[in-house]
């Protein structure tokens, strides 16, 4: 392993290097390329370099004990040995953690979509709800949403809605929450008590950069239309949303959040992009064979994942059978445990099957 961290320190300080240079710095296609790959390695290399510290204290330790021929002075490096094996042992699991092979889409933002299904008003109702829960756990996690896109429902909530998520990691945490969600709970509207079953899907996509898929602008068709609001009430007299249309695959997107028709226009390519670099991924990942195929976060969109029990006041999540019983927490945006959970046994299947 320590070899292997070696390379790691010494890729690292090339980058570092390369990235200084001027031909580097004006080819920004490479600059951005080179600056995530320090960042990535930038984590490693840290937790190397305390991991090195520690084992040298160690040796320090051990050389006192064997040496030394005062009493407390042994005594104590006997103390301070007791605290660096523990530490050792820490660092050394955080680093095989980081060596493991990542998904290279982790550290992207991402696009969310979360559309309501079966269930009338109350799967919109709990679209709203489910948006509401991941806005609560971006901000615990210091990331940025932001509106691309709504069409609120007739009776609260959402029909659909368009988010990008921005900060570090983003795609990582959040790409096992593409799937099929299910609420069971008595409906607002519910005159009987009876406990209604709704769902809500969800897509969430990493946001491709300009140097991750090459748009022809000759291929997109360019619509504008008036923004509208909730009940269809128009929300400026300008032509200020925009819906673009990617001809060869007829993918579409569109944005009238902002009152400026070129940053919907930027919002709306944004989104664009990042769908016809998710279908790009997914033949990838199907050239690659039956591999990744049961895999944890690769699965089908219309797979359902992870149940809301409102009565019980239970959260399941079916792909790895793990349940907690405290819902009101989870919707507040706590849904730390599911992503760990997740992410562990993918790391797992990672480990086993060498998948980078």
């Amino acid at each position: 392993m320590l070899d292997k961290l070696e390379a790691i320190r010494e890729r690292y300080e090339t980058v570092n290097h390369e990235l200084m240079q001027p031909e580097v710095m004006s080819d920004m296609k490479r600059f951005k390329s080179l600056n995530k790959e320090l960042k990535e390695l930038g984590k490693i290399v840290t937790e190397y370099r305390a991991y090195q510290q520690v084992l040298s204290n160690i040796e320090g330790a051990r050389q006192v004990i064997s040496t030394e021929k005062d009493e407390d002075f042994r005594e104590m490096a006997k103390a301070e040995l007791d605290e660096l094996q523990p530490e050792a042992e820490r660092l050394e699991t955080v680093i095989k953690d980081l060596l493991i092979p990542k998904d290279p889409n982790d550290s992207k933002d991402v696009i969310m979509e979360i559309r309501a299904g079966a269930g009338g008003d109350e799967a919109s109702l709990f679209a709203g709800d489910l948006q509401r829960m991941y806005l609560r756990f971006a901000e615990k996690q210091g990331w940025k949403m932001e509106l691309v896109d709504a069409m609120d429902g007739t009776a609260g909530g959402y029909k659909e809605i368009v988010l990008a998520v921005k900060g570090e990691d983003v795609y990582g945490k959040l790409k096992f929450e593409s799937g099929v969600h299910r609420v069971q709970r008595v409906p607002a509207t519910e005159t009987q008590g009876r406990i209604h079953t709704s769902v809500a899907s969800i897509v969430v996509m990493p946001e491709a950069e300009e140097f991750d898929i090459e748009l022809d602008m000759n291929d997109i068709r360019k619509d504008l239309f008036m923004s509208s609001g909730p009940g269809g009430q128009s929300v400026n007299t300008t032509y200020s949303a925009v819906r673009l249309t990617h001809l060869p695959t007829g993918i579409v997107a569109q944005c009238q959040d902002q009152k400026s028709q070129l940053k919907n226009f930027d919002k709306a390519l944004q989104v664009l992009r990042s769908r016809i670099f998710e279908i790009e991924l997914a033949k990838k990942n199907e050239a690659e064979g039956a591999i990744r195929k049961g895999m944890i976060g690769s699965g089908d969109r219309s797979d359902k994942i992870r149940t809301y029990n409102y009565p019980q006041g239970r959260v399941t999540d079916h792909r790895i059978g793990y349940t907690v019983h405290n819902l009101p927490n989870v919707m507040d945006g706590n849904i730390d445990d599911f992503v760990e959970q997740l992410r562990l046994a993918e790391s797992a299947e990672r480990l086993k099957v060498g998948v980078s």
